[in-house]
């Protein structure tokens, strides 16, 4: 059974277009969100995938409708894959039920180790530059903007644990939390460090 997902950002765009090339193509259930794309809550994906059984596959109009980051998108196929369902792209002609496509994804997931491995490089090469202005003007603040908007990039990952972020930053677990949500959005305090009003979180994470 080939199953149909929409996404749309914003209530006033319109379905229409997806929903059109899903029905050409055959797919008998079709689910959709409103949300924007770094959204974690999706019930509609959440449905569909619930729905999907083996040899089932989920059809997409675009890959973008689907994950939040190349490394959420990787680890989504993977799942799907190990399940036995497949995931079809109607624009960009990828069908991970074929040998073609399970390459092209095998491509996608060696880029999406890449990415995580760049976020690495910067994040250690941005604690660097802070050390050394730490000693060259005193001593610097444990959470910086630097460090903050990394963290908020990398908690947005949910495949990023809270702890190793932490780590990388040189901040404890509980100074990430204060200053950023498991979603990735900023708390209140955030302000402090970025030196400006934002949408904050109003929720309260669990420290795991």
């Amino acid at each position: 059974m080939l199953i149909g997902y929409m996404r749309v950002s914003t209530s006033e765009q319109n379905l229409d277009l997806q929903r059109d090339a899903l029905e050409r193509i055959g797919c008998e259930r079709m689910y959709d969100d409103t949300c924007s794309g770094r959204a974690v809550e999706r019930p509609g994906l959440s449905k569909a995938l619930d729905t999907a059984r083996r040899g089932d596959a989920l059809v997409v109009w675009k890959l973008d409708r689907i994950g939040r980051s190349l490394p959420h998108v990787v680890g989504l196929v993977g799942d799907l894959h190990k399940r036995g369902i497949g995931l079809k792209v109607l624009t960009g002609d990828v069908d991970t039920t074929t040998a073609t496509g399970r390459l092209v994804f095998g491509i996608f997931a060696t880029l999406a180790e890449f990415e995580r491995d760049l976020i690495h490089e910067r994040t250690m090469a941005g604690l660097a530059a802070a050390r050394a202005r730490g000693r060259a003007g005193g001593r610097p603040r444990v959470m910086t903007k630097a460090k903050l908007r990394t963290a908020m990039t990398m908690m947005a990952d949910r495949e990023n644990a809270a702890r190793d972020i932490a780590m990388q930053l040189g901040i404890s677990l509980s100074t990430l939390y204060a200053y950023v949500d498991a979603q990735g959005k900023p708390r209140a305090r955030a302000t402090e460090v970025l030196g400006k009003r934002v949408r904050v979180s109003s929720t309260t994470a669990k420290l795991a």
